[in-house]
């Protein structure tokens, strides 16, 4: 059975659009998340405009601009998944004595609750201060992201660093060729602008690859290694002991990203998680 709860939990809380999407009103976020799109933008004018365009080599050009627009435009699609995606959330106020009996809880049954946000908590959930809700398997709060990232975003946070680590390590790959092209040939000529601009914007480009390509190649890797050990990043800061049945890797997998196809790797297709939790902790 399930019941509503949005006349005591504020349905409207942490959401935009009507109601539609999970939004958190985090200055702070909002100022990273709107960067990381412009940063984004940054290193498509410079490797369209600079690097790809007026590169005389036509086949070239065309496979690189096709890779590059791909993984953008799949890291855009992941950002704004995880970003806009409710990470598991529970339903504020739900800890009244109506709701306890109507969850099918005894007398002297012993649950937890959270004082911050008057609900109950299931296990391996935690408060975050910034959203103002308790997360099911909350990971880590991420600035970038402007949301926590949690049981139901996890995948689309983990292929967002996928992505910007691939589309980095591309960028680095083409800046590096076009230095050499330039050093080899004429600066005035391997680029429509000016040698100084010419190399301001490549070193700024290589600075931002990098930066990003070894920031969320680490994310990424410590994303994965988590979800390997059936183990969030609170948990591991914690050192919580493990009262939740661990499962085995290759379920820990499939319980972020589902059964394993091409889907994996798309931002568009959520995973199936509500196969064993209680439902009434998803009427948010």
């Amino acid at each position: 059975m399930h019941y509503s709860y949005s006349a005591m939990n504020t349905h409207d809380h942490n959401r935009c659009c009507g109601g539609r999407a999970w939004c958190v009103k985090d200055i702070c976020g909002i100022v990273c998340a709107v960067l990381t799109w412009l940063l984004i933008l940054f290193a498509e004018f410079v490797v369209m405009r600079l690097i790809l365009m007026p590169s005389p080599h036509t086949v070239f050009s065309v496979i690189n601009t096709f890779i590059f627009q791909a993984l953008a435009f799949l890291a855009f699609a992941s950002h704004l998944r995880t970003m806009l995606s409710d990470p598991g959330a529970v339903p504020r106020g739900n800890a009244t004595k109506e709701m306890i009996e109507q969850m099918g809880y005894r007398d002297g049954e012993m649950f937890y609750k959270c004082p911050k946000c008057c609900s109950i908590k299931p296990d391996r959930a935690h408060h975050c201060s910034v959203c103002q809700r308790c997360i099911r398997k909350m990971d880590h709060h991420c600035p970038w992201v402007n949301n926590c990232v949690g049981e139901n975003n996890q995948k689309f946070f983990v292929l967002f660093t996928f992505y910007i680590a691939a589309i980095s390590l591309h960028a680095l790959f083409l800046v590096l060729k076009q230095f050499a092209e330039c050093v080899e040939n004429d600066w005035h000529t391997c680029s429509p602008y000016s040698p100084p601009a010419t190399i301001f914007l490549l070193l700024f480009l290589t600075f931002e690859a990098l930066m990003f390509a070894i920031f969320t190649i680490i994310m990424l890797a410590t994303q994965l290694t988590a979800i390997l050990n059936d183990q969030t990043g609170i948990e591991q800061l914690k050192k919580e002991e493990a009262r939740w049945a661990k499962k085995s890797r290759l379920k820990s997998i499939q319980s972020v990203f589902g059964r394993f196809s091409l889907a994996w790797f798309s931002p568009f297709t959520d995973p199936s998680y509500r196969t064993k939790f209680n439902s009434h902790f998803y009427s948010v």
